[in-house]
């Protein structure tokens, strides 16, 4: 009787845990179904997120690539262009050494200065001559103010180093003298 009494309690707890399944509601079976179908929906939607993720990682490394190519290959053909404006400043100081002729060596540079401006047209590279024009604080620096008579306040009378801008950006700004009003028109009405 014993045995019979092992098993008893044994039967009862599997037919207790086949209940629920047995007995199970519509609505929990509905229930437990859309939960499994979720679950493989957000399963199958990590993947998914997992796969764009890799796919963005190696677009951004390709696109990073790309980019350090084309700038190395704009660099190299400015590079290129420039050594010329090299080679014509070397011809030029042998030809000083040869000759007593400043005209001629005045020249050379002028030519040279010339094939300089011509590569810096190439690569977009503008030239800020200021002189002349009114002050700018976007491209210009002023060094100091000087009373010029004749000239109107804030004119840029004097350049002591041009600007340069490359596209719309600047790069090193006009170090000018900026014209002030003189001392003794400041005080008088107008």
């Amino acid at each position: 009787m014993t045995e019979e009494r092992k098993e008893t309690p044994l039967a009862s707890e599997e037919a207790r845990a086949e209940k629920p399944s047995e007995e199970a509601s519509p609505a929990e079976v509905e229930l437990e179904t859309k939960l499994a179908e979720a679950e493989k929906r957000a399963k199958e939607n990590w993947e998914k997120f997992l796969r764009t993720a890799a796919e963005l990682d190696n677009l951004r490394k390709r696109m990073a690539r790309e980019l350090e190519l084309a700038q190395k290959a704009a660099l190299e053909r400015f590079v290129r262009e420039i050594l010329t404006v090299a080679d014509s400043l070397e011809l030029g100081l042998q030809a000083a050494a040869e000759t007593d002729n400043l005209e001629k060596v005045k020249e050379g540079i002028e030519l040279t200065l010339k094939q300089l401006l011509t590569v810096f047209h190439k690569f977009e590279i503008q030239q800020i001559d200021p002189l002349g024009e009114k002050f700018n604080p976007d491209l210009h620096e002023a060094m100091a103010m000087e009373e010029v008579e004749g000239v109107e306040s804030g004119t840029v009378v004097r350049v002591f180093q041009k600007g340069y801008r490359l596209g719309d950006r600047l790069v090193r700004p006009a170090l000018v003298v900026v014209a002030r009003p003189p001392e003794q028109a400041s005080g008088s009405p107008e």
